[in-house]
């Protein structure tokens, strides 16, 4: 029988690849953050235990040895994009009044609404201190200009809150900075400090992109049918907090009559009771499947981006990451 790859065989692959780089990742960002205050001390340690499988540096690296080398400037970008993800992940609690996040609560349970705003800024300017130290003011141009797609991304979602007219090519446009920018962005320099060709260059930002906006369908349909026990997170906010997600819209587009204005009341009114009935009628009429498909798609044209660069371990390893980032929510 053939073996199936797992997520703990992805992280095993990764770690004996690229592994000492991740540690230098993690000496550079601790090293940026450190402080003489005693109480932003604490909030990193807290903070530090949010930051899951460190996606984004993984990506960075493995894009770095599968287009050219892995450099020491590949560790200061990778630490610079988690830094600027984390800040996002703790004004996202603030957004979501959300209380969990990777089994433990978030900051603005653990401590407050301010301090979650605040040491997210703290985390924003460290993010571009750090970027600086490359000496690329390239590099430093396309940080800002993905932090501030990221920025336009949640804006925009909050904007369309309660929007039931959501079209789902608004929506790609949302998730296209909110999420996918960053994994695209990780990609882009990574080749970029590789020396590779703009050719290159190009199709792995792209690669990152697809990636991005598969992971976040995939988050999307976790966060209305999955378990909060073993996601580790708060779900629901979503629906609590009136966004439409991929699933949502279609049920929107593909119902009629009384059952479309059952789901409008549903989405108008949520509460837990109403979570639970969307998401049997997100099942029963397939826009759930539709939605796992389309983040399935979405993962291969990614892997059609890497045909660019020949075969390595490294490059294998971004193939496997796009399959598993879908199938770990679905």
């Amino acid at each position: 029988m053939a073996h199936i790859l797992t997520s703990t065989d992805l992280l095993d692959q990764t770690q004996a690849l690229v592994g000492k780089h991740l540690a230098k990742v993690e000496e550079v960002y601790a090293a940026e953050l450190s402080s003489d205050n005693e109480y932003v001390r604490d909030i990193y340690a807290h903070t530090s235990r949010f930051r899951g499988k460190r996606l984004r540096p993984i990506l960075c690296l493995l894009s770095a040895a599968a287009t050219g080398e892995v450099r020491p400037e590949h560790a200061t970008i990778a630490a610079v994009i988690e830094m600027i993800h984390t800040a996002t992940l703790v004004h996202d609690d603030v957004l979501d009044s959300a209380d969990k996040r990777r089994h433990v609560a978030t900051v603005n349970v653990r401590w407050n609404n301010e301090t979650s705003v605040l040491y997210g800024d703290f985390l924003f300017t460290h993010s571009f201190h750090l970027c600086a130290s490359t000496g690329s003011a390239e590099a430093c141009r396309i940080i800002g200009r993905a932090t501030n797609r990221v920025c336009e991304g949640e804006l925009t979602q909050i904007r369309n809150r309660g929007n039931l007219n959501l079209s789902e090519q608004e929506y790609y446009s949302i998730i296209d900075g909110k999420t996918a920018e960053l994994c695209a962005v990780s990609c882009e320099l990574a080749a970029r400090f590789s020396n590779a060709s703009n050719d290159v260059v190009q199709n792995m930002e792209a690669y990152g992109r697809k990636l991005g906006q598969a992971f976040q369908i995939a988050d999307d349909v976790l966060d209305i049918v999955g378990l909060e026990g073993e996601v580790g997170k708060t779900l629901g906010t979503d629906i609590e907090q009136g966004k439409l997600t991929l699933p949502l819209i279609r049920l929107l587009q593909q119902t009629e009559g009384e059952t479309h204005q059952r789901v409008v009341h549903l989405l108008e009114n949520p509460s837990a009771e109403h979570h639970r009935e969307l998401a049997q009628l997100c099942r029963t009429t397939g826009t759930l499947e539709q939605s796992i498909v389309q983040a399935h798609e979405l993962s291969k044209q990614a892997c059609r981006h890497l045909d660019t660069i020949p075969d390595s371990p490294a490059r294998q390893l971004l193939i496997t990451i796009a399959t598993l980032a879908i199938d770990r929510s679905c």
